[in-house]
């Protein structure tokens, strides 16, 4: 690999109205020279963001010029900004697809804000599911101590048993094998799937999820020499995975990677997206419409976010 490669990296600034555009400049004056760095999003936002930071040096940007300065506020829910922050994500995946940028960080955007825009969407891993047509995206969470995939994304709770279905938990689990494998540079993966219900449902004594669905994939995948242990109590599998026994822990729903994730190691926190002709990351954490326009942000979760990204380009550069 050529010492003077610099990675080329496109980062969204999300919501304007949110914690994007001021944890963007912390985040790029903490990682300045690391490598390129390109933000797509409008000027005069960016400019409102330095000015609450006192930030003066300039920044690479692209700007699409899509927020109206005279109505604007930050800490808003608006369907201007929901269209502003899906026009910057559809900008960067245009550019993606050219090959501009090597990968995408990308800033928390408002689920409320987007759908008020007339998106249909949940969240970012569902834009480039339906942008990328034929792309399996996965979405992996990871701090610096724990690495989760989820097998259910944004779904209410009582949906999650209706939404496990062998083939898809097949493919996301030999998806995740040959990504850890790729763009972590883990030759054999150590990997764990959580039980559904309480105790993994001792042996279909607390529900049979685990028995009719987990277990006959975990069973079909060892036979192609992809090895996952359990389904074991979200508890133990958690705790073993913290002491380095696993590579990876497979959560069956949201939560039960958020809240582990989030008490051990909450700003160092990053969104993976897996399955994509691209590394796509992002920071752990929502819009903070509550301290947006404030000199409060933390830009620890979306620094990390932007190392990650770059880390696993490079490793895919090595193959």
């Amino acid at each position: 690999m050529s010492r003077s490669y610099r990675t080329k990296v496109g980062i969204t600034i999300g919501d304007p109205s949110g914690i994007g555009p001021l944890i963007t400049i912390l985040a790029l004056k903490a990682l300045r020279g690391i490598a390129d760095l390109t933000i797509i999003g409008d000027a005069w936002v960016m400019k409102q963001a330095a000015k609450i930071l006192g930030f003066k040096s300039s920044l690479k940007l692209l700007d699409l010029n899509n927020v109206s300065q005279r109505r604007f506020s930050f800490g808003k829910i608006k369907a201007e900004y929901g269209r502003a922050s899906m026009e910057y994500l559809k900008k960067s995946t245009d550019l993606i697809k050219q090959g501009v940028f090597d990968c995408l960080v990308t800033c928390p955007i408002s689920k409320e804000s987007i759908n008020l825009a007339g998106f249909n969407i949940s969240g970012h891993t569902e834009f480039f599911a339906q942008t990328f047509k034929g792309s399996w995206p996965v979405m992996m969470l990871l701090n610096r101590k724990l690495r989760f995939v989820l097998l259910t994304r944004h779904i209410p709770l009582r949906e999650v048993s209706s939404k496990l279905d062998k083939k898809s938990i097949y493919a996301t689990i030999r998806l995740t094998y040959e990504s850890l494998r790729l763009i972590f540079n883990i030759n054999n993966p150590r990997m764990v799937a959580c039980g559904v219900n309480p105790h993994a449902s001792d042996n279909g004594l607390l529900g049979d999820e685990e028995n009719d669905i987990v277990k006959p994939v975990l069973k079909k995948l060892a036979a192609r020499g992809i090895f996952v242990d359990g389904p074991k109590p979200a508890e133990t599998a958690i705790s073993e995975a913290q002491k380095n026994k696993y590579d990876c822990v497979f959560a069956m729903y949201h939560d039960q990677a958020l809240i582990p994730l989030k008490l051990l190691g909450n700003r160092y926190g990053v969104n993976l997206t897996l399955g994509l002709p691209f590394i796509r990351t992002s920071p752990l954490h929502g819009t903070a419409f509550d301290i947006a326009g404030s000199n409060k942000a933390d830009p620890s979760s979306l620094v990390e976010a932007i190392k990650v990204a770059i880390r696993c380009r490079l490793n895919q550069r090595k193959d």
